[in-house]
């Protein structure tokens, strides 16, 4: 039920999985429990990757410059 909850929504917290697991079998699960089973199952919490927001501008010039170069080869970069 656990490897069903977290599949299903990847963005829950250890805490709201715990919940939702007392309410489906109605024992007391704690969060740290969850989160040592979690680990064990290979799932691990990590943030994601800051990325940096391209403008609707600088996007035009990198294609611009992607289509200017599209027929360089390696050879003709290393000259």
């Amino acid at each position: 039920m656990l490897k069903h909850t977290v599949r299903k929504s990847h963005q829950l917290s250890a805490e709201s999985i715990a919940k939702d697991l007392q309410t489906w079998c109605g024992l007391q699960i704690s969060t740290t429990t969850v989160r040592r089973e979690l680990h064990k199952m290979g799932f691990h919490g990590q943030a994601a990757a800051s990325k940096p927001y391209i403008t609707k501008c600088n996007a035009k010039h990198r294609i611009s410059w992607c289509k200017a170069r599209h027929h360089c080869t390696l050879e003709c970069s290393l000259e």
